[in-house]
C-alpha cells in the first residue's frame, strides 16, 4: 500500500514539475499589453492612443526596428496639418494661355502610417516652363518631407528612389494644392513618378505613378 501511494506522489509531482515548466495554458489564455508609446510627451501619447488601430499599431512596430523614426512619426502625425496657403495654391499667375498636360498619376497608400491621395501632374506651360502641380492634394505628414521625381516608381516604404532621381524641393505642406520648378534641362521622359520621401530615414511616404 505504501508503495502505492509513495508512487502516486511521485508521479504527482513529475507532472506538476513538467506543468509548471511547460505552462500549457499559456496556449488558452489573451495575454493583452496596452503599452506607453516611448518617448513622447503625455498629450502627444494621448493623441497617438486616438489614433486609428492600425496606424497605432504600425508606429508600435516601427518602434521596436527603430524608435527615432517612430518617435519623429508619430509627432508629425498627431501635430498639426500643414496647409498650403491660399495663394500659393492658384497655378502660376499671367500664363498668357491654358497650360498643357503631360504626364498624370495618383497617390497612393503604401501602409496605414504611409500614403497620400491627390494627383501629379506636369504641366508645360506658355512661357517655356514645366512645373510639378499636386492637386486635391493630403499627405500622411512625416519628418523632413521632400519631393522628387523619380526613375522608379516605388511602391513600398524602404524601396528608395532609385538612381538618378532629380530634387524638385521639400514639400510645401500636406494639405492642399502646389506647383514645384522642374528645372529647364532635365528630360521628363526619364521619369516614371513623383515621391513624397522622408529624408532623415530614407522612407518612401507616397508615389504617384505617370500614366
Amino acid at each position: 500500500m505504501r508503495r502505492k501511494i509513495f508512487a502516486f506522489a511521485l508521479v504527482l509531482a513529475i507532472v506538476g514539475t513538467a506543468l509548471e515548466i511547460t505552462q500549457p495554458w499559456l496556449y488558452f489564455v489573451n495575454h493583452e499589453v496596452n503599452e506607453a508609446f516611448p518617448g513622447l510627451s503625455a498629450d502627444e501619447r494621448t493623441a497617438v492612443g486616438e489614433m486609428p488601430e492600425d496606424e497605432k499599431q504600425m508606429l508600435i512596430k516601427m518602434a521596436r526596428e527603430n524608435r527615432e523614426m517612430a518617435e519623429q512619426t508619430a509627432r508629425a502625425q498627431v501635430g498639426a496639418d500643414q496647409v498650403v496657403p491660399a495663394e500659393q495654391q492658384a497655378m502660376p499667375p499671367d500664363m498668357p494661355a491654358e497650360p498643357s498636360a503631360l504626364a498624370s498619376g495618383s497617390f497612393i497608400d503604401i501602409d496605414p502610417i504611409h500614403g497620400a491621395v491627390g494627383s501629379a501632374t506636369i504641366y508645360a506651360l506658355p512661357d517655356g516652363r514645366r512645373i510639378l502641380r499636386f492637386e486635391d492634394f493630403r499627405s500622411k505628414n512625416g519628418p523632413d518631407l521632400h519631393v522628387y521625381l523619380s526613375r522608379e516608381a516605388p511602391a513600398s516604404t524602404f524601396a528608395g528612389l532609385g538612381d538618378d532621381a532629380l530634387y524638385l524641393g521639400a514639400l510645401k505642406g500636406n494639405v492642399g494644392s502646389q506647383n514645384y520648378d522642374i528645372p529647364a534641362e532635365a528630360d521628363i521622359s526619364q521619369y516614371r513618378s513623383a515621391v513624397i520621401y522622408c529624408r532623415p530615414f530614407r522612407v518612401v511616404f507616397s508615389t504617384a505613378e505617370f500614366m
